[in-house]
């Protein structure tokens, strides 16, 4: 479905087919997801295959092209609601600096913080860039909890990797009265973050698709907070009422999502994915 002219409303469902492995303890060298139409840079993160996740799901949150002017964004969603806007900023250039092999080759030493993948992210533990690419960027098993998946997003060194972030434009509609901060990470197919909220932001993808579930400030979602986002997706979403149901949409590069603040959201990667967030405080 072609959603891409000034307005484009909702419900814009896109299928296609993903792979995920589930093992018992989520070490064995076993795949990523399997695609149609991933990008080159998706592929050459990939380097196995094989097994189960098939849906980015319906589109529920508005899309909009660069006719959505600035008045209009604070009318309409800056204090209420997500969107979705198409062609907001070009980051070509940033997205060729967050190739696999660029970022090997300038970052590969440096140490990156991993969080453990759950609501309140307890655990953090410093590693080489090259070491989570090699060892830790594997696709998300069934069984584990988020206690135990370690998760590369935020906990950025601004000073050690300010020559990829200086190349990053970030979306021109802010708040007013804030700056913004940013949080980058690369994450396996099947990772995300579960339900959390906090203050208001923008995310993009670089390079793969998120799949994005946002609820409410008032709308408290059922979820345990060191179950995986891949587990609710899983056991609790099919079993939703149509009132029951989050807005939701999957992100794809050239697309930001704006969420305003306090509103619940959990994440869901549908490939080995880059993804930057701009948080406005």
């Amino acid at each position: 479905m072609d959603c891409v002219t000034h307005f484009i409303g909702k419900v814009c469902a896109r299928r296609i087919c993903i792979t995920v492995i589930s093992t018992r303890d989520g070490r064995a060298k076993c795949g990523c997801a399997v695609l149609e139409g991933r990008s080159v840079w998706t592929r050459r993160w990939s380097s196995h295959a094989d097994s189960s996740l098939t849906d980015e799901g319906p589109c529920t949150i508005d899309i909009w092209d660069t006719s959505l002017t600035y008045k209009q964004f604070i009318q309409g969603y800056a204090y209420n609601k997500p969107v979705i806007i198409r062609g907001l900023s070009d980051n070509t250039e940033f997205q060729l600096m967050c190739s696999k092999d660029h970022l090997l080759r300038e970052f590969g030493e440096r140490l990156v913080r991993l969080s453990t993948a759950n609501t309140y992210s307890y655990q953090k533990v410093d590693v080489p860039f090259h070491e989570f690419v090699e060892y830790l960027l594997k696709p998300q098993s069934f069984s584990a909890l988020g206690s135990e998946t370690l998760y590369f997003f935020g906990d950025n060194n601004f000073t050690e990797w300010h020559s990829l972030f200086e190349k990053y434009h970030s979306p021109s509609y802010i708040l007013p009265h804030t700056r913004g901060a940013y949080s980058f990470g690369i994450a396996g197919p099947g990772t995300g973050v579960p339900f959390h909220w906090h203050g208001p932001g923008y995310s993009e993808v670089i390079h793969g698709r998120k799949r994005w579930f946002l609820y409410p400030p008032n709308h408290e979602p059922k979820f345990h907070p060191n179950r995986t986002t891949l587990s609710w997706v899983t056991e609790t979403y099919p079993t939703l009422t149509a009132t029951q149901r989050p807005l939701e949409c999957t992100i794809r590069p050239g697309e930001v999502l704006y969420f305003p603040d306090h509103w619940w959201h959990a994440t869901l990667n549908l490939d080995t994915s880059v993804f930057i967030s701009t948080f406005l405080g």
